[in-house]
C-alpha cells in the first residue's frame, strides 16, 4: 500500500558505523506528496478519536509529530535528550547496544488523563519509545498508540512494546 514510500527511503551502507545500513528518510521529507502521504497515514488513524497532544521524539519525530498534531488540531511535545529541554524535566533511562541514554520531557507536558500518541520516524529496538511510554505514565497520562514511519521487524522493537498499540506505516 506505502510501496511508494519504500521505494523512497534511502538506504545509506555504513552510517553512522561500519556495518550499520542506515534508512534515509530525506527523500520522503523533500518531496511534498510522500511527506503528505506519511503524514497521513498516521493523522488518520487518530481521526475522530480522543488524541490530546501528539508527543514527538528528538530529533526526527519532531517531524512528523508537528504535522500530525497540525492536522489533528492539537499540541505536540517534544521529548529530548537529557539537558536540551529548558524548564523542569521528568526523565526516563533506557539502554542501547552501545551504552545508555536518558530521555526527559517537561513535567507539565502532559495531564493526568490525557491520552497521547508517541511518534518517531524508526522503531529499531524500542528503547526510545519504551522510555517516552514511561515517561507519559509518570506524568499519569495513557499513551493510546505509539506510531512510526518505519520498523526494522529484525530488531524486535515491537516486542519490547509488547503492552502497546504499536503501528508502522513501512516495515523491513
Amino acid at each position: 500500500m506505502y510501496d511508494n514510500l519504500k521505494t523512497a527511503v534511502r538506504d545509506v551502507p555504513d552510517f553512522p558505523k561500519k556495518g550499520i545500513l542506515f534508512k534515509d528518510i530525506t527523500p520522503v521529507l523533500q518531496n511534498g506528496a510522500l511527506f503528505r502521504v506519511a503524514v497521513d497515514a498516521i493523522a488518520d488513524r487518530h481521526t475522530g478519536k480522543k488524541v490530546d497532544a501528539v508527543i514527538g521524539i528528538d530529533a526526527r519525530g519532531f517531524i512528523f509529530a508537528g504535522a500530525i498534531a497540525y492536522k489533528l488540531g492539537v499540541g505536540m511535545i517534544p521529548i529530548r535528550k537529557k539537558g536540551k529541554l529548558p524548564w523542569k524535566t521528568v526523565g526516563a533511562s533506557y539502554t542501547l547496544e552501545y551504552g545508555s541514554e536518558t530521555t526527559e520531557m517537561h513535567i507539565d507536558a502532559v495531564k493526568k488523563g490525557d491520552n497521547v500518541i508517541i511518534v518517531d520516524d524508526l522503531l529499531a529496538t524500542g528503547g526510545t519509545a519504551m522510555a517516552a511510554c514511561h515517561l507519559v505514565k509518570q506524568l499519569g497520562g495513557t499513551v493510546t498508540e505509539v506510531d512510526f514511519l518505519i520498523e526494522l521487524a529484525f530488531l524486535n522493537g515491537r516486542e519490547r512494546l509488547k503492552d502497546q498499540n504499536v503501528f508502522s506505516v513501512i516495515t523491513y
